[in-house]
């Protein structure tokens, strides 16, 4: 195959051509299926990758023609379901992504599939339940309920109740809720804090401009995620911490609601769009006024970085909002070579086990948080680069707990082995997941977590 093929090209991706009618037409999106699933079964190079791969390839082995053509449509769905959206087949395994001819785009084709189940109504309401995160956040976090819930997600009597009414396998850990969210306290800090000046902004500088550098502002507006808010409150305040430490002003975003990701891996991209509608108006005011974007979850990065520019290629404040935005310790390590990461750290963190979670994985920034861990003295880091088996709702649902322990149990077992003193994830739903996993009473720590407690704030 020749280079004008695309077999050597650089590889690129598709916008997702979700407005389009075809996009939703069922048997448009079944042959599709067939056509890539036809060439992964001849490939078979993700087998290890997630359970959508083996799933595919148990049916094609069990059909009495060992091809596509014995394996039933209706068991497509299967496939489907094993599918987080991790991507990771898509930018570390798949030879034949665009712009090759056979044009897979494994995960992308997937969440074609469960966009054309959710227009049919396929999708229940546990399932919308689950995916609604801001929501239950929300009303798990009134002070009066807060208490009432966590209490109940550590009865077992109530989470065979929970497994029942919401598919939630009893046996899976859940986060903990805080009525007293990350934005409450951040505005209870902001009124005790002196008010100074706004740091001058400094230019916005696209990714990979004229001299290829980018550039931070020394001004940080956060985006809290649902998950900082409502369940990890101290991670936000740790990250909060370091910034400061590092003479970064901080500021929340006024108005967001959730990034609009576990909608996208439910199909449901009309409830994607609606986040969008929320989110990106204030954002793009930050980009425009200055302000470097942040968040300590990987896949809310993930979305504003890749998937809305994708759904929204032609929105300049998508575009925007993208180009501003930073993973926390790909922000961290710009500031140390621009020369303005404080290196006086006062603790060292000995041997650290760390995960590398999927959605940053592939993001493209390189290890990033192992390099910053690493200018700890007295550091020790050990990479895990496997998926952890969580990945949104995946690891908690009955019906698919037993693949993400399956998929997870590699991950608990390397970090086990490896007697660290500290371990974790940049996602933060990764790392209870591993801590879950090992089961030993031990406690997975936030990596922004660790360089706090590096410098002793």
């Amino acid at each position: 195959m020749s280079v004008r093929e695309g077999s050597l090209e650089a590889p690129i991706r598709h916008p997702i051509d979700w407005r389009n009618p075809d996009f939703y037409d069922e048997k448009s999106a079944l042959d599709e299926l067939e056509r890539v699933f036809d060439l992964c079964h001849g490939c078979r190079r993700c087998v290890s990758l997630c359970n959508a791969f083996p799933t595919l390839f148990d049916l094609v082995d069990a059909s009495e023609t060992l091809e596509m053509d014995g394996v039933s449509r209706d068991d497509y769905w299967k496939v489907v379901d094993h599918c987080y959206l991790c991507d990771l087949c898509y930018q570390t395994k798949c030879p034949y992504i665009p712009p090759h001819p056979w044009n897979i785009d494994f995960p992308h084709l997937m969440l074609r599939a469960k966009a054309v189940r959710h227009k049919k109504g396929g999708v229940g309401a546990r399932e919308k339940i689950l995916s609604s995160t801001d929501a239950v956040g929300k009303l798990a976090g009134i002070p009066v309920v807060v208490n009432a819930v966590n209490a109940a997600n550590r009865a077992k009597p109530l989470r065979k109740l929970l497994e029942h009414m919401l598919g939630v396998d009893a046996r899976a850990a859940l986060p903990r809720y805080h009525s007293d969210t990350l934005r409450r306290r951040h505005k209870r800090s902001e009124r005790k804090r002196v008010v100074q000046p706004d740091a001058p902004a400094a230019p916005r500088r696209p990714r990979g401009d004229d001299d290829g550098k980018k550039r931070t502002s020394g001004k940080v507006a956060l985006f809290a995620t649902c998950y900082c808010n409502y369940n990890a409150p101290d991670l936000g305040e740790d990250l909060i911490a370091v910034l400061e430490h590092n003479k970064v002003q901080v500021t929340l975003t006024r108005k967001e609601r959730c990034c609009g990701m576990p909608k996208l891996e439910l199909g449901d991209l009309d409830a994607a769009d609606r986040a969008r509608k929320v989110n990106i108006p204030p954002l793009a005011e930050l980009a425009r006024d200055g302000w470097d974007l942040l968040a300590a979850v990987p896949s809310c990065v993930l979305m504003f970085r890749q998937e809305l520019p994708l759904m929204f290629p032609d929105d300049e404040e998508v575009r925007l909002v993208a180009g501003a935005f930073y993973d926390p310790f790909e922000y961290l390590m710009q500031r140390h070579r621009e020369g303005l990461l404080n290196t006086n750290f006062r603790q060292p963190l000995g041997r650290v086990a760390y995960h590398a979670a999927c959605h940053q994985r592939v993001q493209k920034i390189g290890m990033q948080t192992k390099n910053c861990l690493q200018l700890v003295p007295g550091t020790e880091v050990s990479v895990i680069e496997r998926c952890s088996g969580h990945d949104g709702t995946y690891g908690v649902k009955k019906k698919s707990y037993e693949a993400a322990r399956k998929i997870g149990r590699p991950v608990s077992a390397r970090a086990a082995e490896a007697k660290p003193d500290y371990y974790g994830s940049d996602c933060p739903m990764a790392g209870k997941f591993i801590e879950h996993g090992i089961g030993d009473g031990s406690r997975a720590e936030h990596p922004i977590s660790l360089l706090r407690r590096a410098y002793q704030l």
